[in-house]
Formats: structure tokens, C-alpha cells, sequence
């Protein structure tokens, strides 16, 4: 058998999921955590993070990139995205929408105010380092 890899790009909205699942698990690992994906996004989640020490699950909806949402307000989820070429970030929704509301004008756009959602593929420098103590790196 030849292995070659994929091309991200070229994959499938189902596929991006999963190949961002075993990716996002890959780097949790690391931190004690088992990914269990889930098939029904069960209350908002695309998947369940337990933590083998401590115990803590955190319920993530898994992201191609920086999302908020209005329809994740108040769930207690996290929002699991890559950042190019630094890590996985890996932060409670809420959270995510205080700090893009000080750092950026997303919550004042069209798109958050008419659609109730944002998201961009590369955020600015001043976010990633405002999010830098919720990134994993990439191991």
C-alpha cells in the first residue's frame, strides 16, 4: 500500500470534521484528555474531551476556524480552532465573545448583528495574543 496525504482544501465539509477531529486529539492527547467524537452534535458538541485526572468533560463544537455564534450563548461549550502555524485554541464560547468584543469589531458587523454569527479564517495578530493562554501548541 502507497500512503499519500490529503489535501485539506480538496476534502469534504464531513471529512474536514473529521480530519480536524483527529487532528484537535491528537494535540489533547498530550494534555490527558480522550476525544470522543460524537454523531449528533448532543447538545451543541461535535465532541467530548474527558480529562483523566482531573475528571473534567468539556462538551467542544469543532471549528475550521474562529466562530461565534448566538445559538451558543449561555451552553457552557467550548469552541475548539485551528491557528495557523501556533496550535489549537480551545476556549468556552461566552469567553470567546467577551474577549473578540475588546479586541475586534466583529460584534458591531452585519454578520453578528442580522446572521447572529462571525467568523474569519485569519484573525489578527492582536486576538491570537489576546487567546494565547487557550492555545495548545502543535506538538
Amino acid at each position: 500500500m502507497v500512503f499519500s496525504k490529503v489535501n485539506y482544501d480538496s476534502l469534504t465539509p464531513k471529512w474536514q470534521e473529521i480530519y480536524n477531529f483527529h487532528k484537535l486529539s491528537a494535540v489533547m492527547v498530550e494534555y490527558g484528555f480522550n476525544c470522543i467524537k460524537l454523531i449528533d452534535d448532543w447538545k451543541g458538541a461535535d465532541l467530548l474531551a474527558y480529562q483523566k485526572d482531573s475528571g473534567d468533560c468539556l462538551r467542544i463544537q469543532l471549528k475550521g476556524r474562529i466562530t461565534i455564534d448566538k445559538k451558543y450563548i449561555g451552553q457552557s461549550l467550548y469552541m475548539a480552532f485551528p491557528v495557523p502555524d501556533v496550535g489549537w485554541c480551545i476556549v468556552e464560547h461566552d469567553k470567546l465573545i467577551e474577549i473578540i468584543g475588546v479586541h475586534t469589531n466583529w460584534l458591531h458587523s452585519e454578520s453578528w448583528k442580522e446572521k447572529g454569527a462571525y467568523h474569519a479564517k485569519k484573525p489578527k495578530r492582536e486576538l491570537i495574543d489576546a487567546l494565547s493562554h487557550q492555545i495548545l501548541p502543535y506538538p
